[in-house]
């Protein structure tokens, strides 16, 4: 199997070794791991592409390339120049230093390369590492998805792709490691997207030595549990959470009662 990884946190972030070694472990003795991955922090540029001008690539050494460019530029790379004679038959993206669950999930670029590549026709799983008091501090905070990633990636490789796109929109899954130590965790959920209430990102004014006004984008409280059934709620119990998601953006519950309204025949 070749397995094209990429993340949002640049190509050197610890979390980038994690998910090689679970890509190396999925790929097998004769299968290969290509990184193409930002060559600086893309972190909440979601799944943004580099439309409007170009983007320097460098091979770091054989099969690892950084890009200066968002994680979607970056699985653009990979498919389409790094890959083009070889493509991949994975994408994995991750593992974030931080959870990518609720609403995180829309400013995400660890979660816009996998939206890149389902796009693309790609089985793709972005995977995150939740924090918070029981991991924060232990020798490595990316334990729990050290332990556990390749579990759930062969899980979901054999069981998680054999659906019919809807429409063309492929499946692609966004996975969420509790912030607990590897032998805490309680086992997966499968769950859908949920919403912090009242925890929104804003802005912090400050003022330089300078006398210019520079604003610093915020966010709040990550500990603050979703609803039953969904993923923060899941990861907050101890829990992996599994999410299938798919690029289409419709309120497919408002259709039919608009439809009606507008409806002038």
């Amino acid at each position: 199997m070749r397995i094209l990884i990429t993340n949002d946190d640049g190509i050197n972030a610890p979390g980038l070794e994690v998910l090689t070694a679970i890509a190396t472990e999925i790929a097998g003795p004769q299968g290969e791991v290509w990184t193409v991955a930002p060559a600086f922090e893309q972190s909440g540029v979601g799944h943004c592409i580099s439309y409007t001008h170009p983007t320097m690539i460098a091979e770091l050494a054989n099969r690892r390339f950084a890009a200066e460019g968002s994680p979607a530029d970056c699985v653009l790379a990979g498919l389409y120049h790094v890959m083009k004679d070889t493509p991949p038959d994975l994408v994995l993206s991750g593992v974030n230093r931080g959870n990518n669950a609720a609403e995180n999930t829309l400013y995400s670029g660890t979660i816009g390369a996998v939206i890149e590549a389902a796009l693309q026709g790609l089985p793709a799983i972005a995977m995150s590492q939740y924090y918070g008091p029981q991991n924060l501090n232990i020798d490595n905070s990316f334990e729990a998805a050290a332990v556990h990633g390749a579990h759930v990636v062969r899980q979901l490789l054999a069981h998680g792709f054999d659906d019919t796109p809807q429409d063309g929109y492929r499946t692609f899954y966004n996975v969420n490691f509790p912030p607990v130590p590897a032998a805490d965790v309680k086992g997966t959920r499968i769950v859908r997207q949920g919403f912090r209430h009242d925890t929104n990102f804003g802005v912090e004014a400050q003022t330089s030595p300078a006398g210019r006004k520079f604003l610093w984008v915020r966010g709040g409280p990550q500990n603050v549990p979703t609803a039953e059934g969904t993923d923060a709620n899941a990861n907050l119990a101890g829990y992996i959470s599994v999410t299938p998601m798919r690029a289409d953006l419709t309120a497919h519950d408002r259709l039919d009662a608009l439809a009606k309204v507008f409806d002038t025949k």
